[in-house]
């Protein structure tokens, strides 16, 4: 199967917007820090989310994003498919050339198992992921972390100053 890091890192930063959007919009920097995502990167995903309807963004001091929907409307396929991640696990993509311009042995296999991990990712929504307890239980340890970073970055730099 061919979920690679764009789809995966799209999905958890989406999952940590809907856990931290309800306090406001939410800066990508805060993201970046919690999930250990480079604020580039992201900034190319968050495009494509808000191209894709997926988020609303906000300019200006206290910006940041937002989802365009509540999170229980949101599929972890519709996160994927805005960031152009096509699940797929055949060798042609679909195009049935698996074996030169012929179909392979096993296509039709790997064809049902794309359906089924579709059905899956399109029953799994934000809001559900949300809901789970080991999701709140790492959140919070993120959120901790990164206030404790900062806090530790600030009292360095403060002594630094100092001296």
């Amino acid at each position: 199967m061919k979920l690679t890091t764009k789809g995966r890192y799209a999905v958890t930063a989406m999952l940590d917007l809907a856990l931290h959007d309800t306090h406001g919009p939410v800066t990508l920097a805060e993201i970046a820090k919690r999930q250990e995502i480079s604020l580039a990167y992201l900034e190319q995903l968050f495009a494509k989310l808000k191209k894709g309807g997926l988020v609303d963004s906000a300019r200006g001091p206290g910006g940041g994003y937002r989802l365009k929907k509540s999170a229980e409307t949101i599929s972890v396929a519709e996160v994927i498919n805005a960031v152009d991640e096509p699940v797929d696990t055949t060798r042609c993509g679909g195009q049935q050339n698996c074996q030169g311009d012929l179909r392979c042995l096993t296509h039709d296999l790997w064809t049902e198992l794309n359906t089924q991990i579709s059905t899956f990712l399109n029953g799994v929504t934000l809001g559900d992921l949300v809901q789970r307890k080991n999701v709140k239980v790492v959140s919070a340890r993120q959120d901790v972390d990164a206030a404790c970073s900062f806090k530790l970055i600030k009292r360095l730099d403060k002594n630094a100053s100092v001296h």
